[in-house]
């Protein structure tokens, strides 16, 4: 799908007001409701746009530690692989995890109460036989930035 500026306009006010109503949006984009909606449809509908949700500050909620992991699998077979994603998706401390490219194989984010829940946790994946070698924890003690939209004109660069 190719995307002007006006798609391009509509992404990036998404990206930091998800919430905003459809009358706003086109008037944040120089367009007509219709216009506008139909082109957020379209967005939609192509998978550019695959949700609305919203970011949360953890700290007002209670207390909490995010750990980033990153693992590496004592086998490289396509099943190991299967079979650690597939178990990352049961484990709802494990608020992200990507495949890697490189010396490790993948990078999990990891959010719990405290400490000694990201141990319990740790325990957990290794007593699950994941075939986990190695990982390697990092414990975030302050966000710099975190949320932002994509480089969407740096993205759509040719």
């Amino acid at each position: 799908m190719k995307l002007d500026d006006r798609d391009i306009a509509i992404l990036r006010v998404l990206a930091s007001e998800g919430r905003i109503t459809k009358a706003a949006l086109a008037e944040r984009v120089g367009l007509t409701p219709t216009p506008c909606w139909e082109r957020l449809a379209k967005l939609e509908k192509a998978g550019l746009i695959e949700g609305y949700g919203a970011r949360f500050n953890l700290r007002k909620i209670g207390p909490s530690v995010t750990v980033f992991v990153v693992v590496e699998l004592t086998d490289h077979t396509a099943a190991s692989f299967r079979a650690f994603e597939a178990a990352m998706q049961r484990y709802d401390e494990v608020t992200g995890c990507w495949a890697l490219g490189g010396g490790y194989d993948y990078l999990m984010q990891v959010v719990t109460r405290d400490i000694d829940c990201y141990q319990a946790l740790i325990d957990a994946l290794l007593e699950a036989r994941l075939g986990v070698a190695r990982y390697y924890s990092y414990i975030v003690t302050k966000p710099v930035k975190t949320g932002a939209p994509p480089p969407f004109a740096a993205l759509l660069e040719e």
